[in-house]
């Protein structure tokens, strides 16, 4: 599997502390069955201060620190983006971490706040697409207005951003009401891919592979590896083989 938004950078965010709960982090990854993740710390200007240049920096000493262990997880770098107005300035200064290219355009983890879709919020999302930035929106089953209506996030979809389920959710470990919400944004056909959002290995452990396979046996396994290999490969602009 292809896990496209994981903080496994040590000490840059509220992932992992240290280099010791990074790395086995990583395993734990590796053990669930994922074998391409990129690292995404947070970036919100004002409580997690990182840049394109300071997570690349990062991310270069963690992965001398996968190959000397020996862990088989392909790395790769991006970054989780608070939606908020410094998105402006990050982009003009060549400082927003994306995911790769897909279709002509950048693609990029975009986090809203939990409790609300913000005003002005399809401004700034139309502010990327027309800079071609194409936004993966992260989470939003765990968003309480999208919980409270999930047609709300249907405006993004229509514009073109990507949608993007936590494993967690899927399998109910976020609670009934996140579950439900992500069940309703699959029917709605709304989403284009799963990811762990992995953080620790006690509550935000990686459940790709139980997510996989709930999501095998609800609608078949060709929708489960398009969410969880195919779709994520696409956005972030890999070549991936058909899972086997």
């Amino acid at each position: 599997m292809i896990d496209l938004h994981a903080h496994l950078l040590p000490g840059i965010d509220d992932g992992p502390p240290d280099i010791d709960a990074a790395l086995a982090l990583a395993r734990a990854q590796v053990k669930d069955g994922v074998r391409v993740a990129f690292a995404t710390p947070h970036v919100y200007p004002g409580q997690w201060n990182n840049t394109r240049s300071s997570i690349l920096v990062a991310y270069a000493s963690f992965e001398y620190a996968l190959q000397r262990m020996g862990i088989p997880l392909r790395l790769c770098v991006a970054g989780e983006v608070r939606l908020n107005a410094d998105i402006m300035d990050l982009h003009q200064q060549d400082e927003l971490p994306f995911l790769g290219l897909c279709e002509g355009m950048h693609t990029m983890l975009l986090e809203m706040p939990d409790g609300s879709i913000p005003v002005g919020a399809d401004r700034l999302v139309r502010y990327l697409l027309d800079n071609r930035i194409r936004p993966v929106l992260v989470h939003p089953e765990r968003n309480k207005a999208v919980m409270e209506k999930p047609e709300r996030l249907r405006p993004f979809v229509d514009m073109g951003c990507f949608v993007q389920l936590t494993a967690a959710s899927v399998i109910g470990e976020f609670g009934p009401s996140a579950q439900r919400t992500a069940q309703t944004l699959i029917d709605n056909e709304w989403v284009d891919l799963v990811a762990s959002d992995t953080h620790n290995l006690k509550g935000r452990a990686p459940r790709m592979g139980a997510a996989r396979k709930a999501l095998a046996t609800t609608y078949g396994e060709a929708f489960a590896n398009q969410l969880t290999w195919l779709g994520p490969a696409h956005i972030a602009g890999l070549n991936a083989p058909v899972p086997t």
